[in-house]
């Protein structure tokens, strides 16, 4: 591929990144954690004890643990999601763990500048030994925007210029930037990404044509459609379908997909939707049955939720260590590079 154009890559330009390899390859299903494991509603100790859970989660052998981007709690909208700034949450939990990918779900590439993101980005890389893939995506909350000074319906347009100038300061062979963004020469961003890219998976449509998420994405991140019987996860493999016959050369481009679960203690529960279809209850066995129609779909990395869980998260993540993670391992591939930083 030519690295001075900006556009999504095959898997095959990630073969030694170490995050991408631990969660992505055709035809395979792996198993990822949504941050926070309870949502803030006032009180910050609600998150106590979290980073412990997630070096089990590590050690266990789960793919990933997920971050969200919310610069602003807006009451209104009524979810802090991780409280914590992302990178700086994930440069925390990089020290507390080994081998986990460390994953954005999704870092808001119109609110930052680009400069900025890649900054952040290429330190968290090369702190976690490259274990960094990020979701990225345009920004779904209205007080935002004006807080940032920008139009709301600019924030398509801004998108693409972000992903293309963030590309830009990344490539192996820099050259000067002319963007709307800013302009840019005789300069280098340091540090470098460890394994000379970071995977961009662009969340929803991001304000975007299909064929443009099939031209620039690394990989999609979508919503599940219904996951309380066999018709959503068809109607996910049909959207995977078309977007992947537009991506060039038709190689392998990762899908990923994520549900708030509510784990019951029995098995055998049937799948259930819950709160209007937000939170899926269910049991074990309803969640193998659903995880293995996604990866029929195609989808390639399933993050749970469990904030809107009953149960306490370290017996809901237990639970899924030994009966549902055997059935969907992490991959194999290279380690994360060694850091003594």
């Amino acid at each position: 591929m030519d690295t001075l154009t900006p556009q999504g890559a095959s898997a095959d330009a990630f073969a030694q990144h170490p995050g991408y390899r631990r969660l992505f390859a055709p035809d395979q299903l792996t198993l990822g954690i949504f941050l926070p494991l309870r949502f803030y509603e006032g009180d910050m100790q609600v998150l106590a004890h979290q980073a412990q859970l997630v070096g089990e989660l590590d050690r266990l052998g789960f793919a990933a643990t997920w971050v969200r981007d919310v610069p602003l709690f807006d009451p209104a909208f009524g979810d802090a999601g991780q409280v914590f700034d992302p990178f700086a949450y994930l440069a925390y939990l990089a020290a507390h763990t080994r081998n986990i990918t460390l994953a954005t779900g999704s870092a808001i590439f119109t609110l930052r500048h680009p400069i900025d993101l890649a900054k952040a980005a290429t330190t968290l890389d090369c702190l976690s030994g490259g274990r960094l893939v990020l979701g990225i995506a345009s920004g779904d909350r209205p007080v935002e925007f004006p807080a940032y000074g920008l139009e709301p319906d600019s924030r398509g347009e801004r998108f693409a210029q972000s992903v293309e100038y963030f590309r830009r300061l990344l490539a192996e062979r820099p050259t000067p930037i002319q963007s709307p963004l800013g302009q840019l020469s005789d300069a280098l961003l340091l540090p470098r990404p460890v394994s000379r890219r970071i995977p961009l998976l662009v969340t929803g449509a991001s304000r975007q044509s299909l064929q443009w998420l099939g031209e620039q994405a690394d990989g999609w991140l979508t919503y599940p459609e219904a996951t309380h019987n066999i018709l959503g996860p068809r109607r996910l493999a049909e959207k995977i379908r078309a977007w992947r016959a537009l991506i060039p050369g038709g190689g392998f481009r990762p899908h990923v997909t994520n549900e708030w679960i509510d784990l019951d203690d029995d098995p055998d529960f049937p799948r259930t939707p819950q709160r209007g279809g937000y939170v899926l209850r269910t049991g074990r066995n309803g969640l193998i049955d659903l995880l293995g129609e996604w990866r029929e779909a195609g989808v390639n990395h399933a993050a749970l939720g469990l904030q809107m869980a009953r149960r306490p998260p370290q017996a809901i993540i237990q639970e899924l260590a030994e009966h549902v993670l055997p059935l969907f391992p992490s991959l194999a591939g290279p380690e994360p590079h060694a850091q003594s930083w």
